[in-house]
């Protein structure tokens, strides 16, 4: 029985290609998603999920390189990636973990597989709407992704993941961490070139201090720093369209 990260990685992305390999800090965003999971005692392994195009071949090259394993799967069918890398790897508590959110909060990480495990009746544990973007963590149990993989029919469904057990709250038992209050608005993902602008912001504003700086040390600092906040708080918020999208019934 093991608790894994499942991390997920491409090399492909629109708005800014080869984001998972973008110097933050001197290193590859994926190595911050990496290390940051690595602080998390709850979690016992790490793998990078990522495709079988050739152009991906140097995330495996860095997965190889940070000493975590890695899968290679279908581009368009993440569900069916995600599966696969937990099937190979005798997973039996999947965590979600994505590689544009290179400020991820190990506590939180923690939190969420902690909430799952203590309560046998839950199925899937997730940051809720009240986090800044980029702290994204789903906790869910091998049987629920299977269900998911196995029953999910819509294009949008496999390939947003979890989008499938988001709309069937009767079939999945389903609960959300939030924080005490909403802080939704401030953004802290890498998806486009004036997110990187935020992230280093930060990154450079913590440099030397020990050990790594959590999700309310970040919000601490966008409140005190406006500036560096509204930089890409004109930028949709990506969890609220996947939670829209994933009402769609047809």
């Amino acid at each position: 029985m093991s608790t894994v990260a499942i991390v997920q990685a491409r090399i492909g992305s629109e708005r800014l290609p080869g984001k998972v390999m973008t110097p933050l800090a001197g290193e590859p965003l994926l190595n911050h998603v990496v290390r940051r999971a690595q602080q998390c005692a709850e979690l016992d392994r790490i793998v990078v999920a990522t495709t079988e195009s050739p152009a991906d071949d140097v995330v495996v090259e860095q997965a190889q390189r940070l000493g975590v394993a890695s899968f290679r799967g279908s581009e368009g069918d993440v569900l069916d990636r995600y599966y696969g890398a937990s099937r190979e790897h005798g997973v039996s508590t999947v965590v979600r973990l994505t590689a544009d959110c290179p400020l991820l909060d190990p506590q939180v990480i923690g939190t969420a597989v902690r909430r799952l495990k203590g309560d046998p009746a839950l199925d899937y544990v997730a940051t809720g709407e009240t986090f800044p973007e980029g702290y994204a963590v789903e906790a869910m149990t091998f049987p629920v992704l299977e269900r998911a993989w196995r029953e999910a029919a819509l294009a949008s469904e496999r390939e947003h993941v979890t989008a499938y057990i988001w709309k069937n709250p009767g079939k999945f038992r389903l609960a959300f961490i939030e924080l005490p209050e909403d802080c939704s608005a401030f953004r802290l993902t890498v998806d486009e070139p004036v997110d990187l602008e935020v992230v280093r912001a930060l990154c450079e504003s913590f440099r030397g201090a020990a050990g790594f700086f959590g999700v309310q040390a970040a919000i601490g600092y966008l409140r005190q720093h406006p500036e560096v906040a509204k930089l890409n708080a004109h930028i949709r918020r990506r969890a609220g369209y996947l939670r829209s999208l994933a009402k769609e019934k047809s």
